[in-house]
């Protein structure tokens, strides 16, 4: 469903990429974790075809409209009302609006008001909508909790669950080894733009995780 093969991207003397290759199937949630300037938001973007890597290739059965996509930017349009946005992104994909996601995340009461005047949660909430909208084959997150009460993770962390029972990939950078771990059913380690470590969760715990993932880049 989704694979890359030797990636490389370079930023000047900066490598963000150095040979980065995995594959995620059906069904598979793939957390990845690392230090800031690791890489993994740079394989986030080329996976989602934002970056067109140096060398290697990423594929992801079915294109980019396969994709949803949650980043560092909402990809929303402030002047817009949360319905208006919700809207018009269905209608590129040509799906019907998401008012049962709108009340799931809690959204419904929020409908009309504009997105410049949404706390940085409700905008966070606004995002994952956006990014569902279509019913993705593969998402691809990028700290998909920032900004999230507790009530707004954890209906987050049941639709992720959902989207891997109904077969479909994801890909999950998360400095919150907690989090990350509860939904993966795969870790890997990230360190100066490689995998130092790509392996199946296999029952280990989020300490367990924690404490690997820190010799790891140590």
């Amino acid at each position: 469903m989704l694979r890359a093969e030797e990636l490389h991207h370079s930023f000047g003397s900066v490598r963000a990429l150095d040979g980065v290759s995995f594959s995620v199937r059906p069904g598979q949630t793939l957390a990845i974790f690392g230090p800031n300037g690791a890489g993994k938001t740079t394989l986030l973007k080329v996976l989602a075809g934002l970056i067109r890597p140096q060398r290697g290739r990423a594929h992801v059965e079915g294109g980019r409209r396969a994709i949803g996509w949650i980043g560092h930017q909402a990809q929303l349009y402030n002047q817009l009302t949360v319905n208006e946005n919700l809207r018009f992104w269905a209608s590129l994909y040509d799906v019907p609006p998401p008012g049962e996601l709108l009340a799931r995340l809690g959204l419904d009461e929020h409908a009309d008001r504009p997105v410049r005047a949404l706390s940085r949660g409700l905008v966070q909430r606004v995002a994952i909508a956006r990014a569902l909208v279509h019913n993705p084959a593969v998402l691809l997150l990028d700290e998909p909790f920032t900004g999230l009460d507790r009530t707004a993770a954890e209906t987050l962390g049941r639709l992720l669950a959902q989207h891997a029972a109904a077969g479909r990939a994801t890909v999950l950078v998360t400095h919150n080894v907690e989090e990350g771990t509860g939904l993966a059913t795969d870790v890997a380690f990230m360190r100066a733009g490689r995998f130092v470590h790509f392996a199946p969760r296999a029952g280990r715990g989020a300490q367990q995780v924690g404490e690997e993932y820190r010799d790891a880049i140590a």
